[in-house]
């Protein structure tokens, strides 16, 4: 059948239906509720159990699985767009040093680590796989949904097939490992006495777990910046982002005849558009007139359509063929992802250092919203500045992370296996040294002490 816009049309309509029932499903349900499954996720399961990769029971289009990437692209316009300044580089390693580490070493570290293993283990048990397939790791746990798309999206083009289901089924595995595994781990952080601000799951409020908000508790989404009787600031904002992802692809177009051979990814792209068009608002003296809440929005609400549509287009056939070693992988992530905890935290966050390895912890399994949900699990009114502190850090953590999915896939996708892999390992390694000399590495932190007290080294 023919694809034009109204199947587009419906393909969302389907999707915005399982986001509701996914909402009002958590809502509802009290295991959804006692382990934080987001709406996304409910709503994706619902979509591969009943699309056409199951029972194909909803009239969803042949093109579900191309819309992925273009809503990643979406979500990395949004990433600069309404900061209306840059702090010095100096004053974000002064102040948020710790964080930077911690995130470069778990996200980095990730990436050598499953290659290396790929190298040492996969590839002596499973000589007929891909041998990029490891990255699938890192590209699903530490990267998310937008990155296992991207980077598989990228290998696809240099001959590794259904790398991105692959990816997706990775990143949802992630998911439900950050949750499941991590409210464990918040019951024995809170057992040993190691939060500081929530000394029980049984004390949050009910909003965290139906994700229905009483009155009292709401708060507005943003700020409008634009006079309705001109312009809706929805529409304002919203313009902005699709501007930046239409400069994104013809770029892209552009470097695919300057470089044939070389893939620039575009939601890199879209990502460096979005920070020219901050800027020149900013020199026009119009950079007030972005607000960071809703475009971070607009970034929030692609992520959950990206979700459902990538569970939904996930091949279960591919992922029944590569079940061992994804298992394996799986727990290899799931090792990695406890030594950051419950090893580097203690010894490279200043203060606080399980609600920030928490946070670590639930974004280098799934993504950065499974970490604000164990976040607020212990520290529900962020008084422990993990947010805060990841965003100062975020913002040349963002310049390095897209290198890191622009070239990884890259030079994988050319066969420089080893060699990528000896790179990120030795990058993991000159950030621990560096880490250690300006002071970031230091004994163990003990339990936390009361609040508005610093706590003490043990």
């Amino acid at each position: 059948m023919e694809f034009g816009p109204y199947n587009m049309l419906i393909d969302f309509c389907i999707v915005a239906l399982l986001l509701v029932v996914g909402q009002l499903l958590r809502a509802k349900i009290g295991f959804f509720q006692k382990f934080f499954i987001p709406a996304s996720i409910i709503a994706g399961t619902l979509a591969l159990i009943f699309g056409p990769q199951g029972l194909k029971m909803l009239p969803f289009s042949g093109q579900i699985g191309s819309y992925g990437y273009l809503l990643v692209c979406v979500l990395f316009a949004t990433l600069f767009l309404g900061r209306t300044k840059f702090e010095p580089l100096k004053k974000i390693v002064s102040k948020t040093g710790d964080t930077f580490f911690a995130s470069m070493i778990a996200e980095i570290g990730q990436f050598g680590v499953a290659l290396l293993f790929g190298i040492l283990v996969l590839w002596q048990l499973f000589p007929e796989i891909n041998k990029a397939f490891a990255i699938m790791l890192p590209a699903g746990w530490a990267g998310g949904y937008g990155y296992a798309t991207a980077i598989g999206g990228s290998l696809e083009k240099y001959g590794f097939t259904d790398a991105t289901t692959v990816g997706l089924a990775m990143a949802t595995f992630g998911m439900l490992v950050g949750n499941f595994i991590g409210i464990i781990m918040i019951n024995i952080g809170t057992r040993i006495g190691a939060t500081r601000f929530t000394k029980s799951v049984a004390e949050l409020p009910e909003s965290i777990k139906t994700g229905l908000i009483p009155e009292n508790e709401r708060k507005p989404l943003g700020i409008g910046t634009i006079s309705p009787n001109s312009l809706d600031p929805l529409a304002w904002h919203l313009g902005l982002v699709l501007i930046a992802t239409a400069i994104g692809y013809y770029a892209n177009l552009y470097f695919k005849v300057l470089w044939p051979t070389i893939d620039v990814p575009m939601m890199c792209l879209t990502m460096l558009a979005g920070v020219v068009i901050q800027v020149l608002l900013n020199a026009f003296k119009l950079g007030d007139y972005v607000d960071k809440a809703v475009v971070d929005r607009i970034g929030s609400m692609s992520t959950d359509f990206l979700i459902v549509f990538g569970i939904a287009s996930i091949k279960t056939a591919i992922v029944v063929q590569f079940a061992v070693p994804l298992f394996l992988l799986c727990l290899l992530g799931l090792a990695i992802c406890s030594f950051y905890l419950w090893w580097v935290g203690p010894r490279i966050f200043h203060d606080n250092w399980f609600e920030r390895g928490i946070f670590l912890w639930g974004w280098a399994c799934g993504n950065v919203a499974c970490g604000v949900t164990l976040l607020r699990i212990i520290d529900p009114h962020f008084k422990s500045n993990t947010l805060e502190d990841y965003g100062l850090a975020y913002i040349p953590i963002a310049f390095i992370e897209v290198a890191l999915v622009s070239l990884t896939p890259v030079f994988l996708g050319l066969g420089y296996v080893i060699q990528t892999t000896a790179v990120l390992l030795g990058a993991t390694l000159v950030l621990m040294i560096l880490a250690l000399l300006m002071g970031f590495i230091h004994k163990p932190l003990g339990k936390p002490v009361p609040e508005n007290s610093t706590p003490q080294s043990v």
